[in-house]
């Protein structure tokens, strides 16, 4: 059925987030997207709608003081169908208008949008994703509005843009802020930046989780192995991080050295929570120590869970690599997690993932060293932001040149459609192979 209707989901789930990028560079060249009409650059324009439609949040412009808000709104339609997913928010429409009849190629685009593992509950998952996506979204706002309108003495309506906004922002994690600091104005406020964070966490789950979770709570025994590996995962990566910055940063007079304990506490949650996958920045990136740098690359190149509005190489893929090297030290001859065995597929998937995704970060650093005079070290955190689409940056984004910048956009694609979907696209083999080699086996290591 496959070949005969020459389908190809990975190849549409490309195309559809570079038509939809296409679209929204379009409507961003419109004048009225624009403060100053007159300071309109090609390569900005495609650059943020990008970012937006990736939900990385690297921009090259004052994303307040550039964009009107009409632009503003733009952007935020952008995250949005990003965060959903250019396939998946097209099927949760045709759903809606064709009822229980799906065609079985929309199936398979979302299925590969969601990394799913079935085709006949699709329609049901993917309104359930469109569903939950905007529940949460709107208590977010409701809070953030909230807090805005007492907090700040905002106008209700100004108050109620700003929750939307940074609350749609934050669920699909897509780091975009309406001040030109991020939330480093609001590092000492847990009223703003506990619901921000709390919806940033429930994003990068992924939607097979939040539908675990949904469905059997806290029931663990219930749990796919995914699931646990997620959950459990997350934890331990928050826990870790936030440690990790309160230590490394305690005492930096540049971030959290002039704070209270409470805050600094706070703060280095919050950060953590950020540095993932979402690119709020609470402190100043900066002025980072450079060890603390050299942290942040890593909890960005992890990312989140699988199928969701994270990035990176996701949680699942690490715990996967990580529990395969046990079982590589202890001589075992499965990998067993939770009381499960892994299927040995999924070892080869997991490898291709890593492999790929420090190929494309590596040779795309290699690149910019050739164009720029930046150092390696911030060179290496602007790569591996954009391909795990966190959004974070050390401050040289506006100052890339125009190669650079078209370098950083061809990593937030591939990190935000997933690397092996990326090349999968252009290198998938519709005829299957009928024979097999003889085996041999090097000596490793």
């Amino acid at each position: 059925m496959l070949r005969s209707s020459r389908i190809n989901p990975q190849r549409s789930v490309f195309y559809g987030f570079l038509s939809v990028i296409l679209m929204g560079t379009v409507l961003l060249l419109l004048p009225i997207s624009h403060l100053d009409p007159s300071s309109t650059r090609v390569i900005d324009n495609l650059f943020t709608a990008v970012s937006a439609t990736c939900v990385t949040g690297l921009s090259t412009v004052d994303t307040p003081n550039y964009w009107s808000n009409t632009g503003l709104v733009i952007i935020l339609i952008l995250i949005q169908v990003g965060g959903l997913g250019v396939m998946t928010l097209a099927t949760a429409i045709g759903a809606s208008l064709q009822g229980r009849h799906l065609a079985f190629s929309a199936k398979l685009r979302a299925s590969a949008e969601v990394r799913g593992n079935g085709l006949f509950n699709m329609r049901k998952a993917v309104l359930g994703i469109v569903k939950t996506s905007l529940l949460f979204e709107a208590c977010g706002a409701l809070a953030l509005t909230l807090r805005f309108h007492w907090g700040y003495d905002m106008p209700l309506g100004q108050a109620t843009w700003y929750g939307v906004f940074h609350a749609v922002s934050a669920f699909n994690n897509a780091g975009f802020a309406l001040y030109s600091d991020s939330l480093m104005g609001f590092n000492h406020d847990p009223f703003i930046l506990l619901p921000i964070s709390f919806l940033i966490i429930l994003g990068g789950l992924g939607f097979p989780v939040l539908m675990q979770l949904r469905r059997y709570g806290s029931n663990r025994r219930l749990w796919r192995m995914g699931t646990k590996l997620v959950i459990y995962g997350t934890l331990l990566l928050l826990s870790v991080g936030t440690l990790g910055f309160a230590i490394l940063e305690w005492n930096n007079p540049g971030t959290l050295g002039p704070m209270s304990a409470s805050q600094k506490i706070l703060n280095s949650f919050a950060q953590s929570v950020s540095t993932r996958t979402a690119g709020f920045s609470n402190l100043d990136i900066a002025q980072f120590h450079p060890a603390t740098t050299m942290f942040v690359d890593l909890w960005m190149f992890i990312g989140g869970g699988p199928a969701g509005t994270a990035g990176g190489i996701k949680i699942t893929t690490f715990g996967v690599l990580f529990f395969l090297m046990l079982a590589e030290i202890r001589g075992q001859g499965a990998v067993n997690i939770f009381g499960k065995r892994l299927s040995r597929s999924v070892h080869r998937e997991a490898t291709t993932v890593l492999l790929l995704g420090c190929a494309f970060v590596f040779i795309s650093i290699f690149a910019l060293e050739l164009i720029t005079d930046f150092t390696s070290d911030q060179l290496t955190f602007e790569a591996i932001s954009a391909f795990a689409t966190v959004g974070l940056s050390t401050g040289i984004t506006p100052m890339m040149p125009d190669a650079g910048k078209v370098i950083l956009i061809v990593l937030m694609v591939i990190g935000r459609v997933g690397p092996v979907t990326a090349a999968a696209a252009f290198a998938y083999r519709r005829k299957p192979v009928n024979y097999e080699f003889p085996k041999e086996r090097p000596i490793i290591g």
